[in-house]
């Protein structure tokens, strides 16, 4: 048993090695991309530490988004920026180039998923926009739930009486 206890714990410490690492920590990237769940037409964010400190102006380009520029960010050193993926672009991967004085420039790669859900969602009970029937047909069984539940109350014998 005591073996067995090792030999798992061994094999945990040395599974945990394989485990990925963050892209931006494996590149030593300066870049982040704040994009959420990027879809066509979403905003997306980008900001990067990359350029000279002193820089207060960049420019990026997004495959998908196009060119944008970047300003100085809320924090000292960083270059921040935005752009709006186009409706009607399909989800895949989406490269941004940073570039910024004198020569600095850098890339980092995101995903595009596709639109976002709208309105209800259909789980089996009739059209997702019909929600004036469901709503009387779920009041109606509750209260004849309730009314139910009162008759049988009613109808039940007193235990306690002799």
């Amino acid at each position: 048993m005591r073996f067995t206890y090792v030999g798992a714990v061994a094999a945990l410490a040395i599974g945990s090695l394989g485990l990925p690492v963050p892209a931006a920590a494996r590149d030593g990237s300066d870049v982040s991309i704040d994009s959420g769940n990027a879809y066509p037409g979403s905003t997306v964010r980008v900001s990067t530490s990359a350029c000279d400190p002193d820089a207060d102006y960049g420019k990026g380009w997004s495959e998908m988004g196009g060119e944008f520029h970047l300003f100085q960010g809320d924090e000292e050193g960083v270059l921040a920026g935005e752009f709006q993926i186009p409706e009607g672009v399909s989800p895949g991967n989406d490269t941004i180039t940073l570039k910024c004085p004198p020569l600095t420039k850098v890339t980092e790669t995101y995903r595009v998923v596709g639109r976002p859900p709208r309105g209800s969602v259909d789980a089996g009970f009739g059209p997702p926009e019909d929600t004036g029937t469901g709503r009387a047909l779920s009041g109606g069984l509750l209260l004849a739930a309730a009314a139910g539940a009162v008759v049988w109350l009613r109808r039940r014998p007193n235990d306690d009486r002799t």
